[in-house]
């Protein structure tokens, strides 16, 4: 259970710079924008959104004993609740989060990570990294929120602020050390990470994805800075920061301008956490990690030069937390990363079938050198790309998967409300820039049967813009869809029909 405080409503109206009509002695247990979770006692933060408007459950928040209303908005004539009027609903949310648990993230060494790709694996390394130095930690990633070995699936990359704070309170409680989470660019813009001290920021590259959200690439950019420039409340106490990624060099000079600490890494560039001597197969990768504190030598079953990135940056992070080189070095050879990151479908065909979470033209181009780099076969991709989301990373995919595949099979992702073909056509696009043979094939269930059947030995089938997701979004309906299931069962029936 989350802390009970005794924090009164006229507290959580000057956290949040508000102007307060009402009793300001009520006392406040909790904080949500949800009205379906509104308890006894709990301050309701009414948010006008995209597609809802929350002013509408108000009195549903009420019935369920609301102790008062937040809004940007006049408290209304004749209204008979406690009402505090904001400048910004979202900030206020996080801002009053923050006051009603008591500041958990003060109490907690906070990693943030941000970035296009490479968040979530980064987080289980530094996760793996706490757990081998013996420190008790929380973790909030796309694939699930882990709290002292509790676990619950993710709905979001970031949780909403109020959860946040909530599982960062139920972290201290159980006796956590350190919080590790990604903090997504929407979840920046939307005020998700306001109110939170990181201890340590990370960030990883950035490449196009989310335009149809943020519009152009310096915005984009723009929201991810927020995690470093104090925008969310503090700095973070230092920074690291791949500088082998050019965002990543602009944003690692203009903090040590303003006297901010950076701690460098990178393959390429000067950095101060690196690797030499890399090798990969289709087993893991090795490398001798290079850093301020010594060097080890790290066999990984991780695969592909991604994650070697990924590993540094979750070096550097546990070493500043002062895990040392030992539990680093033992953390990145027993992890395995996140789920649908690379992740092998096994099977007796000689071939290998991958699944993996790309879904933007940079990862799916990392992901497809890295099968590249351990395949002596052919390279037969299926992948897709989301309806009713950033169109311009459609064309630029197919001239990808086109150029570092031998055959590909364009399909079905999340196509939501808008038609696969239409999909396929700005696939196509990009797909007919190289004399490749592809074909195009809707339905993904089919997509996948095909390119195992395609496959020989020596092969490899990669599934990608999925990864660890069980789902799939057609029209209004959430229906179950797992690649790694779709490809078993693919297996199976080959090896019935031998």
């Amino acid at each position: 259970m989350a802390k009970q405080t005794f924090v009164t409503l006229g507290e959580v109206a000057r956290a949040v710079g508000g102007e307060l009509a009402g009793d300001g002695r009520a006392s406040v247990s909790d904080v949500t924008h949800d009205s379906r979770q509104v308890r006894e006692g709990w301050l309701f933060v009414a948010i006008r959104g995209a597609n809802v408007d929350a002013h509408r459950f108000i009195e549903d928040a009420l019935r369920q004993g609301a102790a008062g209303v937040v809004s940007e908005g006049e408290r209304p004539e004749g209204f008979r609740g406690s009402w505090v009027k904001v400048e910004d609903a979202r900030r206020a949310l996080a801002l009053a989060a923050a006051e009603v648990h008591d500041h958990p993230s003060r109490e907690l060494r906070l990693v943030g990570i941000t970035g296009t790709n490479g968040k979530t694996t980064t987080a289980y390394l530094v996760a793996a990294m706490a757990d081998e130095a013996g420190t008790p930690n929380a973790f909030l990633s796309t694939v699930e929120y882990r709290v002292a070995g509790e676990r619950t699936r993710a709905e979001h990359t970031t949780p909403e602020s109020s959860d946040i704070q909530r599982l960062l309170r139920r972290a201290v409680e159980k006796g956590c050390g350190v919080a590790v989470m990604e903090a997504s660019s929407q979840a920046l813009d939307l005020r998700r990470c306001d109110a939170l001290r990181f201890d340590v920021a990370v960030f990883s590259n950035l490449t196009r994805d989310h335009l149809d959200y943020h519009g152009t690439m310096e915005t984009y950019f723009a929201a991810k800075l927020k995690l470093f420039d104090g925008s969310l409340g503090e700095r973070p106490r230092v920074s690291i920061i791949n500088v082998d990624d050019e965002y990543g060099v602009r944003l690692a000079e203009e903090l040590e301008k303003e006297g901010e600490r950076v701690v460098r890494y990178a393959l390429e560039a000067a950095a101060e956490v690196t690797a030499r001597d890399v090798e990969f197969t289709l087993e893991g990768v090795s490398f001798r990690l290079i850093t301020p504190q010594g060097e080890s030598f790290i066999e990984s079953p991780l695969v592909g030069r991604p994650h070697i990135y990924n590993a540094l940056a979750a070096a550097a992070t546990g070493l500043e937390h002062g895990f040392g080189l030992e539990a680093v070095t033992r953390a990145l050879k027993v992890c395995a990363g996140a789920p649908g990151r690379f992740e092998r479908v096994p099977n007796v065909r000689g071939c290998a079938v991958v699944v993996d979470f790309a879904h933007t033209d940079d990862a799916l181009l990392n992901v497809l050198r890295t099968a590249r780099d351990v395949t002596r076969g052919r390279v037969i991709t299926v992948f897709g790309c989301g309806g009713d989301r950033d169109r311009s990373k459609r064309a630029p995919m197919g001239e990808v998967a086109a150029r570092l595949s031998d055959i590909v099979i364009a399909t079905s992702d999340n196509p939501r409300t808008e038609d696969p073909e239409t999909i396929l056509d700005d696939i196509e696009v990009g797909l007919r820039a190289s004399d490749k043979a592809y074909v195009r094939v809707a339905d993904r269930r089919e997509a996948i049967r095909r390119a195992i059947r395609e496959a020989r030995p020596g092969d490899l089938v990669l599934i990608a813009g999925k990864g660890h997701e069980d789902y799939q979004i057609v029209g209004e309906t959430k229906q179950h869809f797992d690649d790694r299931e779709v490809a078993r069962e693919a297996i199976e029936e080959m090896m019935n029909d031998e």
